[in-house]
C-alpha cells in the first residue's frame, strides 16, 4: 500500500560547521540537538554505517544535528577537504538544488540571511499578484546552499490552482 511518508531530515554540506551552526540557530531559529562532533572511520556502529555510505577511506568528518520548528531534522556535515561549488545552481542536473522554509516575513528573513553572510538571489515575488498575499524568494546561506522562503504553506500555495492557466 502506498501512503505519504513524513519528511524526516535533510543533510547539508558546509565548509565551516561551527559557523553553520551559528547561522542556522541565529538566523533560522533552529534548535541545536547535537553539537558539532567528530566522526572517524572505525568499527563503531556509526563508523561502519558511514563506510557503507561513503566507501572505504573516508577518514573523518564533523557533524551537528539541528531541528526545525516543525520537527524536521537538519544534519550539517563538514568534510576535511570541504570546498564550495563554483556553480551552486546547476538546476538542470539531478539532485536536490534547494530546500524551502516558511516565514510570513519573507523580506525580513531574506534581509537577515544577507546580514549574516548569505545572499538574496532574486527580488521577492508574488504568486497571485493583487489576488492573494503568497510571496517567495530564493536566497543562499553563507555556504552556497540554496534556500527558498515561502510566506504561506506549500499546501495553501499550490492547492489554490497555481499555474492552472499554464496547463
Amino acid at each position: 500500500m502506498t501512503y505519504p511518508r513524513n519528511f524526516s531530515h535533510i543533510g547539508l554540506s558546509v565548509t565551516d560547521l561551527e559557523k553553520a551552526v551559528e547561522f542556522y540557530t541565529k538566523v533560522m531559529g533552529w534548535y541545536l540537538i547535537m553539537p558539532p562532533t567528530e566522526i572517524t572511520q572505525d568499527e563503531s556502529a556509526i563508523g561502519v554505517m558511514c563506510t557503507d555510505v561513503f566507501g572505504e577511506g573516508w577518514g573523518s568528518f564533523k557533524i551537528a544535528h539541528l531541528s526545525t520548528g516543525d520537527k524536521i531534522g537538519v544534519e550539517i556535515f563538514e568534510f576535511p577537504q570541504a570546498e564550495r561549488r563554483e556553480n551552486n545552481f546547476e538546476y538542470w542536473k539531478t539532485g536536490i538544488f534547494h530546500y524551502c522554509v516558511q516565514d510570513p516575513d519573507v523580506e525580513g528573513l531574506a534581509a537577515k540571511i544577507v546580514e549574516h553572510g548569505g545572499k538574496q538571489r532574486m527580488p521577492v515575488r508574488e504568486y497571485y499578484p493583487g489576488e492573494k498575499p503568497y510571496r517567495m524568494v530564493y536566497c543562499e546561506d553563507p555556504f552556497g546552499n540554496l534556500v527558498e522562503i515561502y510566506s504561506h504553506s506549500y499546501e495553501l500555495t499550490y492547492s489554490a490552482g497555481a499555474y492552472q492557466d499554464k496547463l
